[in-house]
């Protein structure tokens, strides 16, 4: 019976440095929209609060989507959920609002 292959210490797999090109798109979205609410926290609570928070951060959601689509790509920005679902998970706190 063959000896296994001894390929050395295995060692965890740090997120940052993954090449798969779906885990980069979901990590940029989740922070490109969590850049908004260290930047906006006062404006995401009265969103919240009056309902109104689609059309209160309308300028930094485009801005951001504008990087995240340079980043991503297009193809990849418009057929994967990654961005619809940072902004209802971080920017509207679970509530699907976009």
């Amino acid at each position: 019976m063959p000896e296994p292959r001894k390929t050395g210490p295995l060692r965890p797999v740090n997120p940052f440095l993954v090449q798969d090109p779906k885990q980069k798109a979901r990590r940029l979205a989740r922070a490109l929209i969590s850049d908004m609410l260290v930047y906006h926290p006062e404006k995401r609570q009265q969103g919240i609060r009056d309902g109104t928070l689609p059309q209160l951060f309308k300028d930094e959601i485009e801005k951001s989507w504008l990087e995240y689509v340079e980043q991503v790509g297009k193809d990849m920005a418009e057929t994967t959920p990654f961005w619809t679902d940072a902004l209802n998970e971080i920017l509207s706190g679970g509530k699907k609002l976009f």
